[in-house]
C-alpha cells in the first residue's frame, strides 16, 4: 500500500473528539477549501468583477474539474463535465437515453435506488406520455427485468441505505445485450471505491460532490456521457450554456458538441472552487489503496459491533466485494440510537425505517475511530440512552 492515509488525515478539518462517519452523506472540510474560497471572493469576485469569467476562468471550470473528477471514475479525457443538481443531471442522462432508443418504452431500476433517482424517471415518463413505463423491481431481479422493451437501465451503483453494490459491467453488459442502454448514479461510489465506467460499459453516468468528494453543502453535480454517444445525445434541457455558441445569442438552440451540451445553467463559481479545492486531497491516492483500506476498517467495524452489540443486525451484504464504502446496521429505534451516539460525539445517520448508517472514508478515518464508534455504540445500546426523550424528537433532517 503507498497511500499515506496518515497524511490524507491531516488535510482534513474534524473538530476535536468528534469521529466523523457520515461522509457518505456530507464530506468534512479539507483544508485548503476556504483559503481557496477566500481568494474566489476576495481575488477574483471582489478585484476582477464580471470579468472574472474570463480572467479567472470561471467558465471553463466545470470541463477542467469535470476533468479531475473523470480521473477517478474511469472516464476518457473530456467527457465528465459539472454543474446543477443530481437530479437535473439524472434528468438529463434519463431522457438522452430514452432518445437513444425511441422504439422502446420501459426504464427498468431498483427498489434500492435512491427516491430522488426514481422520481425524476416518474416525471420524465409522465411528460413524455402514458405508454412510458418506469419498472422498479428488487435488486436481486434486475437482470431478468431487462429485456427487448427496456430502453434504458438506471441504477445507482451503490445502495445509499445498505451500501449493496451492483456489479456494473455485468448489468451494463446485460443492459446491452438486450438493446438497451445504461445509465449508473455514483452518489455512493464516486471517492468512495475504484469506478471505471469506461471500462464498464456505462452509457451514461451522474453524481453528486459533496458526499465522499468533500464540496461541501450543496456541491455540484457532474454528468459522463459516453465518447460513443456523445454527438448524438439530445440535451433535453437545452440551457443557455449547453449551447454551441452561448454569447452569439441566437434564438434558436445548437447543442455545443460533446458533453459540453449537458450544460444547463451559469456555473456555480464558489461551488466549483469549494471543489476544485477539495479535489486536492486527492493527489497521490490509489484508489485500489483506498478500496483495500476500506473494506479493512468496514470489517473491523462489523466484527466489533457483532460482539458489543448483537442488538443491531447488519444490513449490509456480509460478503465485502458486494458492499461500497459504508456499514449499515438495522433497528426499529435505529433514529434515537443515532442521536444518541451523535451526544457522544460520533455522528452517523438514520434511513427510514430502520437503518444506522456508517459511512467509511479511509482519508480522514482510521483504526482509533473505528475502536471509538465501537464503543460509543455498544454504551448506547448497554445503557439504553437512546431512551432519553431528546433523542426521540425527530429533526427535519435525520
Amino acid at each position: 500500500m503507498t497511500t499515506d492515509f496518515a497524511a490524507t488525515r491531516a488535510l482534513f478539518q474534524i473538530p476535536e473528539g468528534v469521529v466523523y462517519l457520515d461522509g457518505n452523506s456530507l464530506g468534512p472540510l479539507p483544508r485548503g477549501v476556504a483559503e481557496r474560497l477566500a481568494s474566489t471572493v476576495t481575488d477574483e469576485w471582489g478585484a476582477m468583477l464580471i470579468t472574472g469569467w474570463n480572467r479567472a476562468g470561471w467558465m471553463e471550470a466545470p470541463a477542467r474539474i469535470g476533468d479531475r473528477i473523470g480521473r477517478l471514475i474511469g472516464a476518457e479525457p473530456g467527457h465528465v463535465v459539472l454543474g446543477d443538481t443530481l437530479s437535473i443531471k439524472v434528468y438529463q442522462a434519463l431522457a438522452a437515453a430514452l432518445q437513444l432508443r425511441p422504439d422502446r418504452r420501459v426504464i427498468v431500476s431498483d427498489s434500492g435506488n435512491f427516491p430522488s433517482d426514481l422520481y425524476m424517471a416518474e416525471g420524465l415518463c409522465r411528460t413524455l406520455g402514458a405508454d412510458y413505463t418506469l419498472r422498479v423491481v428488487a435488486p436481486e431481479d434486475v437482470p431478468d427485468a431487462i429485456d427487448d422493451r427496456t430502453a434504458a437501465l438506471m441504477l445507482t451503483e451503490v445502495d445509499y441505505r445498505t451500501g449493496r453494490r451492483h456489479d456494473m459491467p455485468r448489468l451494463t453488459a446485460r443492459a446491452h445485450e438486450a438493446g438497451a442502454l445504461a445509465v449508473w448514479d455514483l452518489a455512493h461510489s464516486a471517492g468512495a471505491l475504484p469506478v471505471d465506467v469506461a471500462a464498464g460499459g456505462a452509457d451514461f453516468a451522474v453524481g453528486c460532490t459533496y458526499k465522499y468528494l468533500n464540496s461541501g453543502p450543496g456541491g455540484p453535480a457532474f454528468i459522463y456521457v459516453a465518447p460513443r454517444h456523445a454527438q448524438d445525445a439530445h440535451p433535453a434541457l437545452s440551457g443557455w450554456l449547453g449551447h454551441e455558441a452561448p454569447f452569439a445569442f441566437e434564438q434558436h438552440y445548437r447543442a455545443a458538441p460533446g458533453v459540453a451540451r449537458m450544460r444547463v445553467g451559469t456555473p456555480p463559481v464558489l461551488q466549483l472552487a469549494a471543489l476544485d479545492a477539495a479535489l486536492d486531497v486527492w493527489e497521490g491516492v490509489d484508489m485500489n489503496d483506498l478500496r483495500a483500506r476500506s473494506l479493512d476498517l468496514q470489517q473491523r467495524f462489523i466484527a466489533g459491533v457483532a460482539r458489543a452489540c448483537p442488538q443491531l443486525q447488519l444490513a449490509s451484504p456480509r460478503d465485502p466485494a458486494l458492499r461500497g464504502s459504508q456499514v449499515s446496521f438495522r433497528h426499529p429505534q435505529g433514529y434515537a440510537i443515532i442521536q444518541a451516539l451523535i451526544a457522544r460525539g460520533v455522528i452517523g445517520d438514520f434511513r427510514a425505517p430502520d437503518i444506522l448508517r456508517f459511512g467509511i472514508a479511509p482519508l480522514y478515518i482510521g483504526e482509533a475511530e473505528i475502536d471509538a464508534a465501537i464503543a460509543a455504540l455498544a454504551d448506547v445500546m448497554a445503557t439504553d440512552a437512546w431512551t432519553h426523550p431528546d433523542h426521540q424528537r425527530r429533526a427535519a433532517v435525520t
